[in-house]
């Protein structure tokens, strides 16, 4: 019986669900702000998001980006907000 390739799997911040990597977005810490990674380029720890507004404020409300990105305070949501309302209104 052979075997199909594994395939990434991550969870999102926001609502938790396990799904592929490709159908989610990564996110970095760039200077104390969360910025859209979706080429899967930038360096540092990485978290992941579904593409949408709803997920962010579940993220938001749960305070989960310092917990992802292991770091102490809040973090700047806002240049993240502004890519995925422009995702959004392209679509």
């Amino acid at each position: 019986m052979a075997r199909g390739r594994a395939v990434p799997r991550r969870t999102c911040v926001g609502c938790r669900i396990c799904t592929t990597k490709s159908d989610l977005l990564r996110l970095v810490v760039v200077e104390g702000s969360v910025v859209p990674d979706p080429r899967g380029r930038l360096p540092g720890r990485g978290a992941s998001l579904h593409p949408d507004l709803a997920c962010l404020e579940l993220a938001e409300r749960r305070r989960a980006f310092p917990r992802a990105f292991r770091r102490a305070g809040p973090l700047e949501v806002r240049t993240l907000r502004q890519w995925l309302e422009s995702q959004q209104d392209g679509s």
